[in-house]
């Protein structure tokens, strides 16, 4: 490891109140548990207890003045880039305008949400998953991941894909909708992290989409886990995976030494690679911090899918999920490997790919350091021309305490997250491989940022495609602390605006967000092409003539075909009898841009919406006699109040 102690580290880091300050918690909390983490490297004096909240950044006060008034949009402008959010707890898919940061709409995905009835009716239900009695197989999640399909590079508009940590499941977002239309249960693994979306195919490069997305299991079990090797965590293992893009179907999985973190994907298809940060295998935290040096895996996708064809293969318990070893005993010839481990220090948390295709860069955490790995060199020793991986490393400098999560400005320029520091640095990729090689005169930081606080993720306009635009950043930060109004214990997040089209780092703008998102990605709005209005031949049971709608029996099972024509419903009344099981099929025939219209019944738990030309369903039991009002929820008409019928459940 290269220390650098004169002009690029030590000379930025913030004053010694701050860094007391910021560190407190997390410091005592190490030596609460009897710990000696050292983050490796840095001997940074610990706090003995907290100071007084900072002011705001010199930046955030510049900001404020005025000069970064680009960002208020004018009434009726639009942004010019989304943003795609992952909203943790609440198991959703948000979507942001930016610059302006304003919340444009959340797509339910693992968790019922009551805005659009999604686990509540039949066909969300389908995506959902249910058990043998029809209720939810889930109704929690934890999103943490989400990135979109590529094409050329570039965002191509067609799908996202977003993780639910709590119970391994994987949810495709159509673009042209902004709705979930699948989701999908990976087997054999818990703790489901990382994703990443393929750029390109690695064996037939004229296929130049995504056709896989890969996923990483933080958490290692007994394989498989079924009540065997309960007390005995040196036999626990992860996989990695990998699901194909379209059918959402496994395509294959990967045994591993370790476990995965994040995802990464390089542009010619033909690298994927997680971070491992409990190499060690431990099952307690002090185990999983044993290790000085932790690692990158890289997984050689065309010659996992070969052995897959050549039926090189396992499965696990009761799943048909073909199981590659990739373990280090069985892969020490480089030129059948399948996969590549390459040491970083210290419990990594996060690696990212540079739109220059050339590298990727790991994050330390719990050391200093970032590891700048060459994906040629990777390659070389797959090929058995590197007569050592770890030369594949060519660059590991010291950034500050903390490092998590890097972005990149498309000049050469990566934007690093230090936690404990609560600070953006900005460092120069090709001076920290010339630093690293021995010239110390090498000056690789190039700014430094404060932001509010303890930041994590981060991502700039365009960063993940080749097409990096260097405009804006934004940086999720875990504590607000002083920065809203308070509202109660459980505070707000943080997601925090940067210009980064200068030389300078400037803060312009903070965003409050419900707890509690993580990743994001953010790309030019040209690249999207959402519909507004749905096609109604895109759904098998839509009722496209009102004349087509009413009330069809079969035994106790009621079938109510319902449509929807701002102000009324039609038909207007139906009746059906104690016991029946009500099938109520509702059609929007409003082909009005935003004309969406509500279907609620009183004292049946029915809410749900309908957009234009779509169509819904809802299923229940009809077993409290009397009328029973079904109204509009959804705003739509100067006669919305009026737009209501009457179910009558007889005797």
């Amino acid at each position: 490891m290269k220390h650098d102690e004169t002009n690029n580290t030590l000379d930025a880091q913030p004053d010694p109140g701050r860094r007391k300050f910021l560190n407190t918690a997390a410091f005592a909390g190490l030596a609460g548990a009897g710990l000696s983490v050292g983050l490796s490297a840095c001997k940074q004096e610990q706090a003995a207890a907290p100071a007084a909240a900072p002011a705001a950044a010199p930046a955030a006060k510049a900001a404020a003045s005025g000069s970064h008034s680009n960002i208020h949009l004018a009434p009726g402008e639009l942004d010019t880039y989304y943003g795609l959010w992952s909203g943790g707890h609440t198991g959703d898919f948000r979507v942001l305008g930016l610059p302006s940061g304003r919340e444009l709409h959340r797509v339910p995905c693992f968790v019922p949400d009551a805005l659009v009835g999604w686990g509540h009716t039949n066909e969300s239900k389908a995506i959902m998953g249910t058990k043998a009695d029809g209720s939810l197989k889930y109704t929690v999640g934890d999103t943490h991941h989400t990135h979109a399909s590529y094409k050329d590079g570039n965002y191509d508009g067609r799908y996202a894909w977003i993780n639910d940590k709590i119970n391994s499941r994987i949810a495709r977002i159509r673009l042209d909708y902004f709705i979930c239309d699948k989701i999908t249960e990976i087997p054999n693994i818990q703790g489901f992290h990382g994703i990443f979306p393929d750029k390109r195919d690695p064996v037939d490069q004229s296929i130049n989409y995504t056709t896989r997305v890969f996923c990483g299991a933080e958490f290692h079990l007994p394989m498989p886990n079924d009540g065997r090797d309960l007390e005995s965590p040196e036999k626990y293992r992860a996989l990695f995976s990998c699901v194909d893009a379209e059918t959402m179907e496994l395509r294959w999985q990967v045994l591993i030494d370790g476990n995965c973190d994040l995802v990464a994907t390089s542009f010619d298809g033909k690298l994927a690679a997680s971070n491992q940060y409990n190499t060690e295998g431990g099952h307690h935290y002090e185990g999983m911090m044993s290790a000085e040096r932790d690692a990158c895996i890289f997984f050689n996708i065309a010659r996992i899918e070969q052995a897959v064809k050549d039926g090189k293969f396992t499965t696990i318990g009761d799943s048909k999920v073909p199981v590659v070893d990739g373990t280090k005993a069985a892969n020490t010839d480089p030129k059948t490997a399948l996969v590549a481990y390459v040491t970083v220090p210290k419990n990594p948390h996060g690696v990212n790919a540079s739109p220059d295709g050339k590298y990727f860069i790991c994050a330390g955490k719990l050391s200093p350091t970032a590891t700048v790995i060459e994906l040629a060199k990777v390659l070389e020793w797959f090929e058995g021309n590197l007569d050592d991986l770890e030369k594949s490393i060519v660059a590991e400098v010291e950034l500050g305490l903390g490092p998590l999560h890097t972005a990149f400005d498309g000049r050469g320029n990566a934007y690093t997250t230090l936690f404990l520091d609560s600070q953006i640095v900005k460092w120069n990729v090709d001076a920290a491989i010339k630093f690293h090689a021995g010239d110390t005169s090498a000056q690789y930081v190039v700014d430094r940022l404060d932001v509010h606080y303890q930041p994590g993720h981060i991502n700039a306009t365009q960063s993940e495609t080749m097409f990096a635009d260097g405009k804006w950043l934004m940086v999720g930060c875990k504590f607000s602390k002083d920065r809203f109004l308070p509202v109660g214990p459980l505070h707000a997040e943080t997601e925090q605006l940067v210009d980064i089209s200068g030389e300078k780092m400037v803060l312009v703008a903070d965003h409050p967000v419900r707890p509690e998102p993580h990743d994001f990605i953010m790309f030019k709005r040209e690249l999207l092409s959402p519909k507004q209005v749905y096609d109604i031949n895109d759904f098998p049971l839509a009722t496209k003539d009102p004349k087509e709608g009413g009330v069809t029996r079969n035994g106790n099972k009621v079938t109510v075909r319902i449509t929807s024509l701002a102000p009324a419903f039609d038909p207007r009344e139906f009746k059906v009898k104690r016991g029946d099981e009500v099938t109520i099929i509702l059609t929007n025939l409003d082909k009005i841009e935003d004309l969406t219209h509500g279907f609620a019944v009183p004292k049946y738990n029915i809410n749900f919406i309908v957009n234009p030309q779509e169509t819904a369903s809802v299923t229940f039991k009809a077993d409290k006699p009397g009328v029973y009002w079904y109204y509009c929820t959804h705003f739509c008409h100067a006669l919305h109040l009026e737009m209501r019928g009457r179910m009558i459940v007889e005797a």
